[in-house]
């Protein structure tokens, strides 16, 4: 069923103006009487069936209310290495339909992009509008955070994970033998396209990251966190 995310709680009836009701009757070609779900992006799923539809308005009435079985057990965060061009764009857009909690930019030693406050700030908008985008086609119960652009320090000192991960091209452990079925909250810290230097392995290392592989291959730093994201999501259950 379609899902759309609101800006509110939805109470007995909703009506939905502008860009998502122009959405609903022109893009998905809905008509009165066929049901969609909503969400308010707090967990919580709305199924609602259109009652009115106009040029500008589509009225629904709500049916029933539940809580979205598409959220994953395991809260994972990615800190994204800054890459060039639109790497990022499509990073949040696979992740976001992994299920991905937050993704998180990160400006590290060889990154070539290098986006000053301003210009991080306007791009940032647009990558909330792409996990929102990417939230709504893959059922999701909540939209990801895309966090404010910063530095590895300053990710560190954010992190609340109870395990980190920083997957470099030097080696570490087998993803099978770091996360327990049971994992609840994991971040993965991957490089831009030239990766991390040494130093900032350590650093990783010295703040409690482990190293981890994602096999013999080097990939690139747009597909690492698919990979990475999609091999925590079926250790813990959640490609189930």
């Amino acid at each position: 069923m379609q899902k759309l995310f609101v800006n509110e709680t939805p109470d007995r009836q909703l009506v939905l103006d502008g860009e998502q009701a122009r959405h609903i009757a022109g893009s998905l070609r809905m008509k009165v009487g066929d049901m969609l779900t909503v969400t308010d992006g707090s967990g919580n799923d709305y199924g609602c069936l259109i009652e009115a539809i106009t040029k500008e308005t589509v009225t629904l009435t709500v049916c029933y209310q539940q809580a979205s079985d598409s959220e994953p057990s395991c809260r994972v965060t990615v800190y994204q290495g800054v890459p060039k061009a639109a790497k990022l764009e499509e990073i949040i857009q696979k992740c976001t339909e992994l299920g991905a909690a937050k993704i998180v930019p990160v400006l590290t030693r060889r990154c070539v992009s290098r986006p000053d406050e301003k210009g991080a700030q306007k791009k940032n908008a647009r990558y909330q509008k792409i996990a929102l985008e990417a939230a709504q086609q893959s059922g999701r119960g909540v939209v990801p955070e895309i966090a404010p652009q910063c530095t590895l320090k300053q990710a560190l000192a954010q992190d609340d994970s109870t395990l980190r991960l920083v997957f470099y091209e030097g080696g570490g452990e087998p993803l099978r033998a770091l996360i327990p079925p049971e994992a609840e909250s994991v971040s993965i810290y991957i490089g831009p396209e030239g990766g991390f230097d040494r130093e900032e392995v350590d650093l990783l290392v010295q703040s409690g990251a482990r190293c981890a592989t994602l096999g013999k291959r080097i990939l690139r730093t747009q597909t690492a966190p698919v990979a990475a994201l999609t091999a925590i999501m079926l250790l813990t259950g959640n490609l189930e």
